[in-house]
Formats: structure tokens, sequence, C-alpha cells
């Protein structure tokens, strides 16, 4: 089993990179999330890696993150969710939102992303509920409100991504009573911004 890759990165393409770790140039599978937290190319990169073997497939994934490695190959573990789909999952959405998304049982959230459709969210939510009632240091993480999964699907609907929807409506505070249209309208004041 191969646990980390550590290196120089020598290129990046959409979704993978190339890492020279001594001899070796290993193309490694990863998330949109990691190749944005990785430096230019030459830079030393470690990756936490899952080695993915099957009878006419041999890939190694790799994630910024020890959460987003054991994320990973809890998805992989569902019926139905190959390691292209959990890839895709941990690209559009971060472990914390995915493990949220999970926990409150939102398909609307999860069915967003490529190649999640309601069937499949509501299985991923059926097998990991209770895989995932707790934090990676042990906390409660919390659940995403229905309001904020509504604004989610808003925003998407006028064009911005998943991602960028679930990362305005993090940087709103969030009181009791206020209404899905205030939500929608401040997290496109945070999107205006950059």
């Amino acid at each position: 089993m191969i646990a980390a890759v550590e290196g120089n990165l020598i290129s990046k393409g959409i979704n993978f990179v190339i890492v020279k770790a001594g001899p070796l140039n290993l193309m490694v599978n990863v998330p949109g999330s990691t190749i944005s937290k990785l430096g230019h190319t030459g830079s030393a990169v470690m990756l936490h890696t899952h080695l993915y073997v099957r009878e006419d497939n041999i890939s190694l994934y790799g994630f910024s993150s020890p959460q987003e490695l054991v994320l990973f190959e809890q998805l992989i573990t569902v019926s139905g969710i190959g390691p292209k789909v959990a890839l895709s999952l941990l690209t559009t959405l971060n472990a914390e939102q995915i493990t949220s998304a999970i926990m409150s049982g939102n398909t609307e959230l999860l069915s967003q992303v490529p190649g999640i459709g309601k069937k499949t969210a509501g299985r991923i939510i059926l097998e990991l509920k209770g895989k995932l009632e707790k934090g990676w240091e042990g906390e409660i993480i919390p659940a995403i409100s229905q309001t904020d999964s509504d604004a989610v699907t808003a925003l998407t609907s006028l064009g911005y991504s998943v991602r960028e929807a679930t990362q305005a409506l993090s940087n709103i505070q969030h009181t009791d009573g206020m209404l899905l249209e205030e939500r929608v309208r401040m997290a496109l004041q945070q999107l205006a911004k950059r």
C-alpha cells in the first residue's frame, strides 16, 4: 500500500498531477481542491494517497489532507460509487460540506454534483450516515440547514457552481428567522466581491 507520495511537482492536469518521487514520475489523480492547494511546477508536494486496484485498473489517488483521504475511502465503499464519482464529489464540495450533507440527509446538495442523481445521493446518505456521526476531531459537525440547501439550489440556477455557492453561504452569519431571499441576496453580494 502506498500511504503517501512526496516529491517535486512536475505538471498539473485537470484532475491529476505528475509527481517526481525519486527516480519515478507518478501520475496521481486528485480533486480540484487539492490541485488549487499545490504550488507551482517544481515545488515540493506531499499527498496522502489511496492505491485503487482492480483487475483492469491500477490508479493512485491523492489528497491534501488525511480527512479528504478518509472520506474518499468511505465514499468508494458505497455501492455504485467509484473513484471518479468520489473525486467529483470532493472537487465540487469540501470534506466538511459532504459530511454535513450526509449527516443532515441533504440529497439536494449531493445530487447537484456531476454524476450524482437523487437515488445515488440517497444511497450515499443511507450507507454513510452512521459512519460519519462525528467530525474529524470528535466534534459534531453542524448540519446544512434547509434554507442553505434551498439557497445553494437558487445560486446554482443562476450559474454559480455548488462550491462557489456553499463558500459564499458559509461566509454569511446565520440568524434565526432569516428568509431564503435574504440569504441568497447576501451570498450574491459575497460572490460579487470576488
